[in-house]
């Protein structure tokens, strides 16, 4: 089965852009040290729509419009059911692993600033997350990416299957 990817135009969209870890870089060479910047960015817009980019420049300010530049490259489009994540869900990037759980009304966003981000970027507000693994922030986002990524969305699963609504399903359950 040949998946393609969804393309989502970022121009259409009111991104809001998050900065996750600035790393200061030093780059030893023949006349003495290359001093840079790199950044982690997340962006999103609330609804659904989550990406991430890295960028690298001489100055902070420069480094962060990179790394947005690279993030609106890399948009993914995130199935929310409700405020929550619709199914629990384990991520892995490296040896970092994110755990994703979905969480009643009135929880908020229980992660750490790493994933905060990303569920935050995504329009998630009722989360509970566990990082296990690795603790270096560009593992941990792009872990939280990967699961984000194999969210399955409920609706195109029923249908799938063959039913019309979750509704049925749950009667179907009922009645056996």
């Amino acid at each position: 089965m040949i998946r393609t990817r969804e393309t989502i135009d970022p121009a259409q969209l009111d991104l809001k852009d998050t900065v996750v870890s600035i790393n200061r870089v030093t780059k030893v060479v023949k006349g003495g040290k290359n001093l840079s910047f790199s950044a982690l960015v997340v962006v999103g817009d609330a609804h659904g729509v989550v990406g991430y980019g890295v960028g690298k420049a001489k100055e902070v300010p420069s480094a962060i419009k990179k790394g947005i530049d690279a993030a609106k490259k890399n948009l993914i489009r995130v199935p929310v059911q409700g405020t929550t994540v619709p199914h629990p869900i384990v991520g892995r990037y490296g040896a970092g692993r994110v755990l994703l759980k979905p969480a009643p009304d009135g929880t908020g966003i229980i992660a750490g600033a790493a994933v905060r981000a990303v569920v935050e970027a995504a329009g998630v507000t009722n989360v509970m997350t566990k990082s296990l693994g690795s603790a270096n922030p560009h593992n941990v986002v792009r872990a939280a990416f990967t699961a984000l990524k194999e969210l399955k969305d409920p609706g195109k699963l029923m249908r799938l299957r063959g039913k019309d609504t979750l509704e049925e399903l749950a009667g179907g359950r009922a009645a056996n």
